[in-house]
């Protein structure tokens, strides 16, 4: 007999410091004494933006007056099912409290993993971690050098951009190795997160997979369907997913994030077909990790992809 879904409503509150309130949950509630991102039950027939004031009323005598969505995540428990709709608040009055006894604290967003969360709330610290903007660098080419890479990467730094791909897919391993290690130098400066092509990935010494929080991999589409685990050694491991058969498998090893792509038709690949946005959106509900929109997208894109549930956007023309 299956369980019944039950549909909860979080919000993620953010303060102009970075850093997001929490509440604990109390200690006869399931999952009792654990922390976890304000919300609560939708009720019968409740929109869920509805149920989410509600809660926020209720549970921290706020009033939320706008909000974006960041993440839908379905989890089963051994007792329930749960389907966790979770929004950011962009905007609200009041000063939160503890309405209903619960005990609550602003925490810093490089300090949430230091908390214990019940386990569906996992992928909402990831999307809580991760930025709206994933820089991809170019090629190597005739168009393109490595000094043209590095500056790009320092542009994006500059402009407060602090999740960048290393792709180099065009060049060989002993060549690739140098220029990493310049661009890891350039992102640890400003605590940014350099992800490491799988396709170079051989090329990455074991220094760089052991500084915690400053180096990620990302599997292409064939590296990640090869993969039975998830890669160890990595801050973040993300992987290149073009449907719903990828996202799963993606999810089953246990990634941190996805691209999905291509939502639009690009330059590169004119004759490709593109999901679109409404097909991107469908894909990206039935998620359970944080996923930007890849392909053909711009920055004028970014609202729309978070409209649709996405991360942001993740590119290589869009951040030159």
């Amino acid at each position: 007999m299956s369980k019944k879904v039950i549909h909860v409503v979080a919000a993620v509150i953010s303060d102009c410091d970075n850093n997001v309130l929490l509440a604990k949950r109390l200690k006869g509630a399931h999952q009792g004494g654990l922390w976890e991102f304000p919300g609560g039950k939708v009720e019968a027939g409740e929109l869920p933006r509805v149920a989410l004031s509600r809660e926020l009323r209720e549970e921290l005598d706020i009033e939320a007056a706008e909000f974006a969505p960041l993440i839908q995540v379905h989890h089963n428990y051994p007792d329930k099912s749960v389907f966790l709709d979770v929004w950011r608040v962009l905007d609200f009055s009041g000063i939160p409290r503890g309405a209903e006894g619960q005990s609550i604290e602003w925490v810093r967003v490089d300090q949430l993993r230091g908390r214990e969360f019940p386990k569906a709330n996992v992928p909402i610290v990831t999307a809580v971690e991760l930025p709206q903007d994933y820089v991809i660098t170019r090629d190597v080419g005739s168009q393109c050098t490595v000094d043209d890479v590095l500056v790009d990467i320092d542009r994006n730094l500059q402009r407060g951009r602090r999740l960048i791909q290393l792709r180099l897919k065009t060049m060989a391993g002993d060549l690739a190795g140098p220029v990493i290690t310049k661009a890891f130098e350039m992102c640890a400066q400003v605590n940014a997160t350099l992800m490491i092509n799988s396709d170079i990935a051989g090329a990455c010494s074991e220094q760089f997979t052991l500084q915690d929080g400053l180096v990620g991999l990302h599997l292409t589409g064939r590296a990640l369907m090869r993969s039975s685990i998830r890669p160890k050694g990595y801050r973040w491991v993300a992987a290149s997913c073009h449907d719903e058969a990828s996202l799963r498998h993606a999810e089953a090893i246990g990634v941190d994030f996805v691209t999905l792509s291509s939502v639009c038709s690009t330059e590169s690949h004119p004759g490709a077909r593109a999901l679109g946005w409404e097909a991107f959106e469908v894909l990206v509900k039935g998620a359970t990790v944080p996923v930007f929109a890849l392909g053909g997208v711009t920055l004028n894109n970014k609202t729309r992809a978070i409209s649709c549930g996405a991360q942001g956007i993740a590119a290589i023309r869009a951040y030159c």
